[in-house]
């Protein structure tokens, strides 16, 4: 079972490895978008680390809720909204439960992904974040070890594609031949959760 804890350090691995990548993750997004994606996500989850130590939410939805509010709150552009949401709507989904199963928390993320691709208007395939977490969320069944790897598979399969929805649907034919920043920093949460889970010795 996953409790608050889990879902803390889940926040909490994601903002370490977004802090560590930040300029990875600007160096993707400056052939194809606005070049400030890896410092507003750093931005952001710095924001969620601090409030979740402040406030200690003690239910996993509660912490996936402020989470969510507080990505909305400090991060401009695009990520803001979208991770936001997709935590947002995640942490309603769970509910008030001080623990949920592996497969209730698969099912919340679900939720959160379909809200990200409605407010968005992103499906698979249009070279967005959509590309690494839907096939994250499918593997899920199968662990967090085997979500991360399809995460990475589907961060790695927009690169040939071109981009259909956000900044970079402008360039056209020239958003071929470069990885989506989204879909890598979305490689980059599903990663944090095998480390939330590895170090709960799931």
């Amino acid at each position: 079972m996953l409790d608050a804890d889990f879902f803390r350090r889940w926040m909490t691995a994601t903002a370490a490895s977004v802090a560590r990548e930040a300029q990875r993750l600007t160096d993707l997004d400056s052939p194809i978008g606005d070049a400030d994606h890896g410092a507003n996500l750093q931005r952001g989850f710095t924001a969620v680390a601090a409030i979740l130590e402040k406030e200690a939410p003690d239910t996993p939805g509660a912490v996936l809720t402020l989470a969510g509010r507080q990505l909305i709150s400090t991060v401009g552009g695009a990520s803001g909204p979208l991770y936001g949401t997709l935590l947002r709507r995640t942490g309603k989904a769970l509910g008030d439960a001080a623990e949920v199963s592996e497969a209730e928390f698969a099912h919340a993320l679900r939720v959160g992904v379909e809200a990200v691709m409605t407010l968005g208007g992103a499906a698979p395939g249009d070279k967005t974040m959509i590309d690494t977490l839907v096939p994250a969320l499918d593997a899920l069944p199968d662990g967090f070890a085997a979500a991360h790897a399809a995460a990475e598979e589907g961060t790695r399969a927009t690169t040939p594609l071109q981009a259909r929805k956000g900044r970079a649907s402008y360039l056209g034919e020239r958003s071929i031949g470069h990885q989506d920043p989204g879909a890598t920093s979305s490689a980059l949460l599903i990663a944090a959760l095998q480390e939330a889970a590895e170090a709960d010795g799931e």
